[in-house]
């Protein structure tokens, strides 16, 4: 619970439980689960019971802290997450079938600025059970579903989304819509700020900035599925649009390892995050930029795929291949070669399969619809099944302290 506010959370017979895993470092700077169990950051709506949201990890400081006792996870609401930081959390969405009875939809309005801090504004549209407002906040988001299926509405067009999909939502004018199955989805949010006078209308665009596609002809490893990337801004006053909608157009290889890929889907320069169309420009791939993030996709192969064929000298030529060096442990942790240690907190969502965290000091696994977070120490991703793994990862820079 927070040394300042009383937690607001509140466990529910109603809502689905999340499994969260938290590490970090012990005294003598070795790696170590120090949280693992039921998210406990619950918020169910009043009246309508297995719709609210799971609150997995708070942060009021950009970098964030890589240190501190407190869970975040049980920090009072704050949408889209404090100012000078983020949050990440699991939002629980009812299908038509599984609201209690007829929820009327409220009648589509003018930018209205609601929520705490006044750093959202809606246009109506929802019924807040299965259909959310039109609504934009000051934030940008990367939203990561993980079971049923959803509309993402914009002012162009609309797109159904399914598990293992992302959704970088750039400040953009959305409405969601989970009428067909519900739907539970991860939300990374980290705060913007917007230009403009605050009616709705701003936040525009701030560059233009080359949207990638990917390259013509360019094939994916055997058995590494295309990682979907869908990307929303607001060009023109009140107007949002998809403009990207398709496969990561920048994939990276391992060749030690056949069927490993790392899908790279955003780069956050800097905080406030930019409104931008595009990021991946940018070069960061492992290790984001001072004060900012990158989202990556891994698909893990079997580790029995490679084992004994990769070892320390591959693991560091790959770390050398994407920039990042000065992150490789290789070779700390026995019979992981691919391992790191980076000032960062990382946010681990399985998306298909299951992985295995590695820590100094013992391991967890983690499977599809579970979260991970990673607060610096050196780990290492095993895949000791039979089956590819997917594993969305948000990394966000990061200093010692609390």
């Amino acid at each position: 619970m927070s040394l300042y506010e009383p937690s607001t959370a509140k466990i529910s017979p109603t809502l689905k439980a999340m499994r969260r895993v938290i590490t970090g470092v012990d005294a003598q700077g070795r790696s170590v689960i120090t949280h693992e169990g039921q998210a406990p950051g619950q918020h169910e709506n009043d009246q309508w019971p297995g719709r609210g949201y799971t609150d997995f990890w708070v942060w009021r400081k950009t970098p964030q802290p890589l240190h501190g006792r407190e869970d975040t996870g049980l920090w009072p609401d704050e949408f889209p997450g404090p100012a000078p930081g983020g949050h990440l959390r699991v939002v629980h969405w009812l299908s038509k079938e599984g609201r209690p009875g007829t929820v009327p939809v409220v009648p589509p309005h003018a930018p209205k600025r609601v929520g705490v801090g006044g750093r959202s504004w809606d246009r109506g549209g929802g019924n807040n059970t299965c259909i959310s407002d039109m609504h934009k906040t000051e934030s940008v988001d990367f939203g990561i579903v993980l079971e049923g299926e959803r509309i993402l509405v914009c002012d162009d067009r609309e797109t159904t989304i399914r598990p293992g999909d992302i959704v970088v939502q750039v400040g953009a004018w959305h409405l969601w819509n989970s009428e067909a199955k519900g739907c539970h989805m991860a939300f990374d949010m980290v705060s913007a700020a917007f230009s403009g006078t605050p009616d709705g209308n701003h936040g525009l665009q701030e560059k233009d900035v080359q949207v990638l596609r990917v390259p013509e002809g360019k094939a994916l490893p055997a058995g590494v599925k295309p990682q979907r990337r869908i990307v929303t801004i607001d060009r023109e006053p009140g107007r949002s649009v998809i403009v990207s909608d398709g496969a990561s157009p920048d994939v990276r290889v391992d060749p030690a390892r056949p069927g490993f890929a790392l899908h790279r889907l955003w780069v956050i320069e800097t905080h406030p995050a930019p409104i931008v169309p595009e990021s991946l420009q940018l070069p960061h791939v492992l290790v984001p930029p001072p004060r900012g993030t990158v989202l990556n996709v891994l698909t893990l192969p079997p580790d029995a795929a490679w084992r004994g064929k990769a070892g320390v000298e591959q693991a560091q030529a790959f770390y050398a291949s994407v920039g990042a060096q000065a992150i490789a442990t290789c070779g700390s942790i026995e019979g992981h070669p691919y391992s790191q240690n980076s000032d960062t907190v990382e946010f681990l969502v399985v998306t298909e399969g299951e992985v295995t965290l590695v820590l100094d000091t013992g391991e967890t696994t983690l499977k599809a619809g579970e979260i991970g977070v990673v607060r610096g120490g050196n780990r290492a991703l095993a895949n000791r099944t039979g089956r590819p793994a997917v594993v969305a990862i948000a990394t966000h820079d990061a200093v010692a302290g609390s």
